[in-house]
C-alpha cells in the first residue's frame, strides 16, 4: 500500500475551496423545487453547475503561473458567464411548457443517476500536488456531467429557447473537454 502524498499549503488551500464550491453546486442542483416543467427543472439545476465552473476557474487563477492553464480558466468564465445569462434570461418564459409526470419521472431518474456519478468523480478526484493537474481534471468531470445533463434534456417537449443554448452548451463543453485532455498530457509530460 503506498502513502499518500504530503501536499503543500498552497494545494491544501486549493482544494479547500475547490471543496466549498463543489459542496454548493451539489447542495444547488439537488435542493430545487420540482415543478411541472423539465425545461424549468433544468435551468434551475443546471446554472448552480455552470456558476461551479466559473468558481473552479477563479480558484485556479489565484494558484497557477501556467499561461496555458491561465488562459483555459479565462475561457472558462467568459463562455459560462455567458452560458448563465442566457439561461437567466429565458427562465422565466420557459417555465410555461409542461411535462407529464411519466416525462418528469423519466428525467429525474436519469438526472439523479448522472448527478450522482459527477458527484462521486469529483468528490474524489485523482489528487497532486500540482493544482494546474488537480483543476483540469476536476473540470473535465464537470464537463462530462453537464454534456450527460444537457443531452438528457433534449431528449423531452421542452422551451424552444432552451434547445439552441443546450446545443451550444453541448459543442463548448465537448470542445472545452478535448482542450482539457490536450492540456492534461502537456502538464503530465513536465
Amino acid at each position: 500500500m503506498s502513502k499518500p502524498i504530503e501536499l503543500s499549503n498552497v494545494t491544501q488551500a486549493y482544494l479547500e475551496e475547490y471543496q466549498k464550491i463543489l459542496n454548493k453546486m451539489m447542495q444547488g442542483m439537488t435542493y430545487v423545487t420540482i415543478t411541472c416543467s423539465i425545461s424549468e427543472n433544468f435551468i434551475k439545476q443546471i446554472i448552480p453547475h455552470q456558476i461551479a465552473a466559473i468558481k473552479m476557474s477563479e480558484n485556479v487563477l489565484r494558484y497557477t503561473t501556467n499561461i496555458p492553464v491561465q488562459n483555459f480558466a479565462l475561457e472558462i468564465i467568459k463562455t459560462h458567464s455567458e452560458i448563465v445569462e442566457n439561461l437567466e434570461a429565458i427562465q422565466n418564459r420557459c417555465c410555461i411548457v409542461q411535462n407529464s409526470e411519466y416525462e418528469l419521472y423519466e428525467y429525474m431518474c436519469a438526472f439523479k443517476e448522472i448527478t450522482e456519478a459527477m458527484f462521486q468523480a469529483m468528490c474524489s478526484p485523482p489528487i497532486s500536488n500540482s493544482i494546474n493537474v488537480n483543476y483540469i481534471q476536476e473540470m473535465i468531470v464537470h464537463h462530462q456531467g453537464g454534456v450527460r445533463l444537457a443531452q438528457n434534456v433534449l431528449r423531452f417537449c421542452i422551451c424552444q429557447e432552451l434547445i439552441p443554448i443546450l446545443q451550444c452548451m453541448i459543442q463548448t463543453m465537448c470542445r472545452q473537454i478535448d482542450e482539457m485532455e490536450k492540456l492534461l498530457e502537456g502538464l503530465q509530460d513536465c
